[in-house]
């Protein structure tokens, strides 16, 4: 966007007085939106020029054509670099130019003197007006249309949030004279770019889960019930979000990708160890509590592990070079908390009603006969 501030609110037209106008609206308009830091609007300085504006009849009487007067401005004041010296092995551009004292003044400017078309020399004040003036330091520019930015520093909010308001409040306030137009920028723009892609991201990990919980218990309704581990997982890694930092960054979705593989773990030690006490025969409600009560020190302390290894760096967000990790580890503390409670209760209980039908039937051994 050319910006490096989290939002760039470009105005872009052809009179700069106009831009810096409506530049001046949108900072009014926009600055009693919540969660704006710093608010700035690019600043149009004013600088004392000279202008030197061709008179062309006089340069037709003269026999100069507008070109070579053109150039002859160009070299004798802003100067042209026609060769290069070397002194001891270090080159020095030559550049050539009227000398200071011509250039350094308006009277003389108006005393240089240009050649006609007959080798005479007159003054360049009797082939062009010479005045003072002032215009802008500096002129930006994009895709050739003049352009001013307001700036703006998203504090304590989400900056996707943020520029959405802005959004709103300048549209419904700011009415645009005709073939001017406001776009948005900054870096904002890279921040939704890359949270579209981990979300898709995320799916297709979510789907790579299932195939291969699919392809362990040949089962979709059983890979269904691992996957509810995820649902469990988002609950407290959002809760978490909600009660620190309140702002869903890169890193958060992050934390959340890493939390649906250890939620995912979870429901594959409960579902497994059902599996294969139903291999023995037990009843449906006594296999669940049995299993249940075995895998529970396991998860408890998977569980456990994690959350004492990601306290320090949850609890380190205000150190510098933590800013990545600490809203990660936030979410993974909230969901591991949630899921890890979550998961012994519901899991069980969806595994016992989803089974419930389609328990074995013992059938009776036959009877030996000792006589026959």
């Amino acid at each position: 966007s050319g910006s490096r501030t989290n939002i760039a609110i470009k105005i872009f037209g052809d009179d700069l007085n106009e831009l810096y106008r409506i530049a001046n609206d949108v900072h009014d308009v926009i600055e009693g939106v919540p969660g704006i830091g710093d608010l700035v609007v690019e600043p149009l300085i004013e600088t004392p020029q000279l202008k030197v504006v061709a008179r062309r009849e006089m340069l037709a009487r003269y026999g100069i054509p507008v070109n070579e007067f053109a150039q002859f401005v160009e070299t004798a004041l802003g100067g042209i670099h026609v060769s290069d010296v070397y002194i001891n092995e270090m080159k020095f551009p030559l550049v050539l130019r009227y000398n200071d004292e011509t250039r350094s003044s308006a009277d003389g400017i108006r005393a240089a003197l240009i050649d006609t078309y007959d080798g005479g020399k007159v003054p360049l004040s009797l082939v062009a007006d010479i005045s003072s003036s002032s215009g802008p330091h500096e002129i930006n520019r994009e895709n050739v249309r003049r352009k001013i930015v307001v700036s703006v520093n998203a504090a304590g909010r989400d900056v996707g949030g943020l520029a959405n308001d802005i959004r709103r409040e300048v549209e419904s306030h700011i009415t645009l004279p005709e073939n001017y137009r406001i776009e948005y920028g900054g870096q904002f723009e890279s921040a939704s770019r890359a949270g579209r892609r981990i979300v898709f991201a995320s799916l297709l990990a979510i789907l790579a889960v299932f195939m291969v919980l699919y392809n362990e218990f040949r089962n979709s309704t059983l890979s269904w019930i691992v996957l509810l581990n995820l649902p469990l997982a988002l609950i407290g890694g959002i809760f978490a979000i909600r009660f620190t930092s309140g702002v869903i960054s890169i890193p958060g979705i992050i934390g959340f990708i890493t939390l649906f593989g250890i939620a995912t773990r979870n429901g594959i030690l409960l579902i497994s160890r059902y599996l294969h006490l139903e291999d023995e025969d037990t009843d449906l409600k006594a296999r669940v509590i049995h299993g249940s009560a075995d895998r529970l020190n396991p998860i408890l302390m998977t569980a456990l592990t994690a959350a004492l290894a990601l306290v320090p760096l949850a609890m380190g967000g205000q150190k510098p070079g933590n800013e990545i990790q600490s809203p990660m580890a936030v979410v993974i503390l909230g969901g591991l908390l949630s899921s890890t409670l979550l998961n012994i209760f519901v899991i069980p209980v969806v595994y016992f009603i989803t089974n419930r039908g389609s328990k074995k039937m013992s059938e009776p051994k036959p009877i030996s006969d000792s006589n026959n």
